[in-house]
C-alpha cells in the first residue's frame, strides 16, 4: 500500500490528467463537446493544454532552462558552503542564502520554462482571482519566518554549531534556514522548529558553564582534615582531566547543614560541549577521593523495631 502511495498513485493521476486535457481521445464526447473543453482548458491554463501541442524545440528548450536554473543553483549553493567553513557566523549566514537561493531558482525555473513553452502566465495570474488572495494570506507565516530568520541571522541571536536550550530542549543548532531552525540534542534527536515561533531561547556557547556538585560527609567527620585533603586533592583531579575540564576544581565550602550530613560544594569551570562530562568526572573523582582517604558519605537507613 505505502509503494502504490509513492509510485502508482502519482502514475494513475498523471494518465488522468492526460486524459483529460485531451478531449479527442475521449469517445464519449461529440465533436461540439470537445471543442468546447478544448477551449475552456486553453482559458484555464493559458494555452498549455489548448490541444497544440508545443514544438519539439519549445520542450527543448524548456527543458534546457530548467537545467541550466538547476546548475546555477548548485554552483550558488556550493560556493556558500565553501563560504561557511570560515566561521560559525558564516555557516548560520550560508545556510540562510542557501535555502532563499533554492527557493527563488524554483520559481524563476518554473516560470521561465512555462513562458518557453507559450504558456500565457499574465492570464493564469489574472484568472486567479481569490485564489491568489487567499494564497497571499496563507504566506504570511512564510514571510513572517523569512523575516525572522533574517534578524536571527544579523542579530546574531545564535549561530550554527551554537548549543541552545529552547522549551527544555537541549541541543546543537544544525542549521538556520529561510523557514526552520533545525537542533539536535546528544541522542540524536531532531527538533525543527518555525523561525517565527522561537522564543525565550536560552544561548549556552556564548559564555564557559560551570558544573556543580554537592558532597554529603559525615558529621563525625573533621571539617579541618577534609578541607586540607580537598586541597591536595584537586590539582590532580584538573591534571587528569584537562580535556574536559577548563581549569581546576574549586572548593566553595559548607553548602548546607543537612538532617545527617554535611553538604560541601564544588564547581569547576567546562564548555557548554563538555558540561556533563565534567559534571560526571567530578562526581567520580569526589568518589574516589572520599574512597582514598577513608571520608564517610552518609546514606539513610530504615531502623525497624518490633514490640515484645
Amino acid at each position: 500500500m505505502k509503494n502504490f502511495k509513492k509510485i502508482g498513485l502519482p502514475l494513475v493521476l498523471i494518465l488522468a490528467l492526460i486524459l483529460l486535457v485531451n478531449p479527442g481521445w475521449n469517445p464519449l464526447l461529440g465533436e461540439s463537446s470537445r471543442a468546447a473543453v478544448s477551449a475552456q482548458l486553453a482559458q484555464t491554463f493559458g494555452g498549455l493544454f489548448s490541444g497544440d501541442a508545443a514544438s519539439i524545440a519549445q520542450v527543448i528548450s524548456a527543458a534546457a532552462v530548467v537545467v541550466f536554473v538547476w546548475l546555477v543553483c548548485i554552483v550558488i549553493c556550493a560556493v556558500l558552503e565553501l563560504m561557511a567553513k570560515k566561521s560559525r557566523h558564516t555557516r548560520s549566514m550560508a545556510g540562510l542564502f542557501i535555502s532563499l537561493t533554492k527557493f527563488i531558482c524554483a520559481i524563476v525555473g518554473l516560470v521561465w520554462a512555462l513562458s518557453v513553452l507559450g504558456v500565457d502566465l499574465v492570464g493564469i495570474f489574472a484568472s486567479l482571482g481569490i485564489a491568489s488572495l487567499i494564497i497571499g494570506f496563507g504566506a504570511q507565516s512564510l514571510i513572517e519566518d523569512a523575516i525572522t530568520g533574517v534578524f536571527i541571522i544579523f542579530e546574531g541571536q545564535y549561530h550554527v554549531g551554537d548549543i541552545v536550550v529552547l522549551d527544555e530542549f537541549r541541543g546543537t543548532v544544525q542549521n538556520i534556514g529561510i523557514r526552520t531552525t533545525r537542533i539536535m540534542d546528544d541522542g540524536g534527536n531532531v527538533k525543527i522548529v518555525n523561525n517565527s515561533d522561537i522564543r525565550n531561547i536560552q544561548n549556552r556557547s556564548r559564555a564557559d558553564s560551570v558544573a556543580v556538585s554537592d558532597l554529603s560527609i559525615a558529621y563525625e567527620c573533621d571539617i579541618r582534615q577534609v578541607e586540607a585533603i580537598i586541597a591536595a586533592e584537586l590539582p590532580g583531579m584538573f591534571e587528569r582531566h584537562p580535556d574536559v575540564f577548563l581549569e581546576c576544581p574549586q572548593y566553595k565550602g559548607v553548602q548546607a547543614m543537612g538532617d545527617s550530613a554535611v553538604v560541601l560544594r564544588f564547581i569547576v569551570k567546562a564548555t557548554e560541549a563538555n558540561f556533563y562530562a565534567a559534571f560526571r568526572a567530578l562526581n567520580r573523582e569526589l568518589k574516589l577521593m572520599c574512597d582514598k582517604h577513608g571520608i564517610e558519605i552518609p546514606f539513610n537507613q530504615i531502623v525497624v523495631s518490633q514490640k515484645q
